[in-house]
Parts: structure tokens; C-alpha cells; sequence
């Protein structure tokens, strides 16, 4: 059986709504990353790199989320999770995934987690500063030229979709209003009325 190590609030709340969408036979275990639990020796064993989220499978365990997302989408290709038939297809999926995570999540994380790039503490409140601007330039990017219609890549719900809402949730934090990108906002609303993240939702709160 399938093992997914989350935390509150993090980019493991995307694994966690495509197992959920795929109808995985799975097992979610809460990581307290306020309790700094991602760095226990026990969690380390599991993921070297003391992250989320960590997905444990029969052959070993993947980590990243947009290789999390792929595995699932292929592993459970009745879900429709991706397009798994057209290579140049699935490479969108895949391009997408990867801004998020390359892009958007690392201007995300400058505010909290400056200390990854740097240490002087002026070199950490410009990165703050910057938080906002940047998590608006890469929000305006995908307003304007990746989303695709309803869904990120068109009428068809992908694992893109769970992605992009997951980095909608900490707009409000990084001071960007998502009431300024209508078609974000309305993707947001879309999902919040699937059954699946509405399940991964409530444990989020629990």
C-alpha cells in the first residue's frame, strides 16, 4: 500500500488531492513540521532531504511533488489524471508542474525559509520584501498564459489542477490578493467543490 508523509499547509497538499481524485488504497501520515519532525531520525530515514511530501511505494520512495503527481497519474491511468497517450501532452503537464516548483514555490518559500539562501539579515528582509511582487509576477504568468479553460490544461481535470490550488492557498499570506487574477480565483472556487479536496481539506484542519 501506498504511505504519503504531509504536512499542514505545504506542496504535499497536491500529492495528497490526486491520491484522493485516483482512488489510491493509501496511508496519510501527518508530519508536525512545527515540531521540526521532518528532521527526526525516523522521518530522515525516509527522506534524506527532511521534506514533503514523501511517498512510499513498493519499490522505494519518491519525493518531489511533480514526480509524486507523474506516479500517480501512471499508476492510475483509469483516473484520467494526465495525458498519458501523447507525449507532447503529457511533457505540458509536466512544464507546468515544474514552474510551479521550480518558480513559485521558491518565491513562496523566500519568506519563511530565507535562511536556505542566505544569512545575513538584511539579505533575509529583502527577500521578504520581494515575496510579494514575485509571487504576483509568477500568478500573473499562469493567468495569462498557462491556464488553459476550466481546468490548467483545458476541459480535462489533471494533477496540474490539485498543484495549482495548493500554491492559491498561500496567496493570501504572501500578500497577493487572488480577487486581482479571475480565472486563478475561479479555478480555486471549481475546486473547492470536488469531493476529493474537500476530504484532503478537512484533514488539513483536524
Amino acid at each position: 500500500m501506498l504511505e504519503l508523509y504531509y504536512g499542514i499547509g505545504t506542496c504535499a497538499v497536491a500529492s495528497h488531492i490526486a491520491l484522493e481524485e485516483a482512488g489510491a488504497q493509501y496511508k496519510a501520515h501527518r508530519v508536525d513540521m512545527k515540531a521540526n519532525q521532518q528532521n527526526s531520525p525516523e522521518y530522515l530515514a525516509i527522506n534524506p532531504k527532511g521534506r514533503v511530501p514523501a511517498l512510499v511505494t513498493d519499490q522505494g520512495v519518491l519525493t518531489e511533488t511533480p514526480a509524486i503527481l507523474a506516479y500517480i497519474a501512471q499508476i492510475f491511468p483509469k483516473a484520467n489524471l494526465a495525458p498519458l497517450s501523447d507525449p507532447f501532452a503529457f511533457g505540458q503537464v509536466q512544464a507546468f508542474n515544474s514552474y510551479l516548483c521550480s518558480g513559485v514555490h521558491i518565491s513562496h518559500s523566500h519568506g519563511g525559509r530565507g535562511a536556505r539562501w542566505a544569512t545575513e539579515d538584511s539579505s533575509l528582509q529583502d527577500m521578504k520584501r520581494k515575496v510579494p511582487e514575485n509571487m504576483r509576477a509568477g500568478i500573473a504568468m499562469i493567468e495569462q498564459n498557462m491556464l488553459r479553460g476550466p481546468w490548467v490544461m483545458g476541459d480535462a481535470y489533471t494533477v496540474c489542477d490539485p498543484y495549482l490550488f495548493t500554491v492559491g492557498t498561500w496567496a493570501k499570506g504572501d500578500g497577493v490578493d487572488l480577487d486581482a487574477f479571475p480565472k486563478v480565483a475561479a479555478h480555486r472556487e471549481r475546486m473547492k467543490q470536488r469531493p476529493a479536496v474537500q476530504r484532503v481539506m478537512d484533514q488539513q484542519k483536524a
